[in-house]
């Protein structure tokens, strides 16, 4: 995606920032600009806020108000919001799992273009990478480059224990040992030693 396009997505995800900020609604950046927010490289370009269900309504009128226009999908986990062109997820249900005040503890304050919001903590944004990997979706290439960019943030030992029912991530986590990107126990010599 061309940079201008990048620069675009950032100035929509800046405007609903501020508007969920103003509005009082708790919400986590997710997705391939949390992971920008964490200094990491993505190879998507999207924008994800995570947000509690029990805060759609209000965030969608809020965001109305603003100017944006919503859609409610078939997915029954998210709704979108659209700036122009530009798209945004809000999600309430990540892998199957609610989003919580547990899930807003689980983050990190970080600048974004200058506006600080709370970004998911890079642990997290791998477990929720690998927990997406399923029969009908296990693009490796998706989550090799939040792997590689962000591997001194990640605790591999809660990743692997967040994981463990998911054949899936093990077989991620098995090719970046393979690769030697982490090894495959989380420490750095492999053998339960750090």
């Amino acid at each position: 995606m061309a940079e201008r396009d990048d620069e675009t997505l950032l100035h929509t995800l800046k405007k609903v920032a501020a508007v969920l900020k103003q509005s009082e609604i708790p919400f986590a950046l997710g997705g391939s600009f949390a992971v920008y927010a964490h200094g990491g490289h993505s190879s998507e370009h999207d924008v994800d806020f995570l947000i509690r269900e029990s805060d759609v309504e209000p965030a969608l009128e809020a965001l109305g108000q603003a100017g944006f226009t919503a859609e409610r999908p078939p997915e029954d986990w998210l709704v979108k919001v659209f700036d122009g062109g530009r798209m945004v997820d809000l999600i309430h249900r990540p892998i199957e799992t609610p989003v919580t005040e547990e899930t807003f503890a689980d983050t990190v304050v970080r600048p974004v273009d200058a506006i600080h919001m709370p970004v998911l903590s890079a642990t997290q944004l791998m477990v929720h990478k690998l927990l997406s990997f399923s029969q009908h979706y296990c693009d490796f290439a998706r989550g090799l480059p939040l792997a590689r960019s962000l591997r001194e943030q990640i605790d591999w030992e809660r990743v692997r224990k967040e994981t463990q029912h998911s054949p899936y991530a093990e077989s991620f986590l098995v090719l970046l040992d393979r690769l030697d990107v982490v090894p495959y126990s989380g420490t750095a010599d492999g053998k339960g030693r750090p």
